[in-house]
């Protein structure tokens, strides 16, 4: 595939995951009593969908980084070090069937979403801060899909996601 295919292809999946994100909070803030069958399914799979927007997340940062050559500013890596250890932590709670793994997984998720929350200010209104460096700034322009898809506001989506899928299996 091409760096223009993945990158249609990813910002497919953010709109998708933003749609989930905005249905989510609707729901999880007015209609949480009622449980049709879609959310018995979302609830009950929970933790392997978190792991699958958790797994492709690393993937697609690795992509960019290794093949397409993007540099990561330093608040790129901070949401890495977030982002990456989600992978084996709720790999394990698969794998081991235990939901204990949500509240270690929620810490790291919420950490990475507020970092990822202010790199998407500076990203957005490009402000400049010590975190940037001239040699991988933050505010560097990689791809812009349907004119406001971002890799910060991917990373943003997908932390967004964990968290409401883990909440969610949380409080059910």
């Amino acid at each position: 595939m091409t760096l223009d295919q993945i990158n249609s292809l990813l910002s497919i999946f953010i709109i998708l995951g933003q749609i989930f994100i905005v249905t989510a909070i609707v729901y999880l803030l007015f209609f949480r009593k009622y449980k049709n069958q879609l959310i018995k399914l979302i609830t009950k799979n929970s933790i392997l969908l978190a792991f699958i927007v958790a797994l492709t997340s690393t993937l697609s940062s690795l992509y960019y980084s290794e093949l397409a050559h993007f540099a990561p500013c330093d608040l790129c890596w901070f949401q890495r070090i977030f982002m990456y250890p989600l992978v084996i932590l709720l790999g394990m709670a698969l794998i081991k069937k235990k939901a204990e793994i949500i509240d270690y997984s929620l810490g790291l998720v919420m950490v990475g979403a507020l970092i990822s929350l202010y790199h998407n200010y500076i990203y957005y209104t490009a402000q400049t801060t010590s975190f940037c460096s001239i040699a991988a700034p933050c505010t560097q322009r990689y791809i812009t899909s349907f004119g406001y898809i971002s890799i910060p506001l991917m990373a943003l989506t997908a932390f967004l996601m964990v968290a409401l899928l883990l909440i969610n299996k949380k409080i059910s």
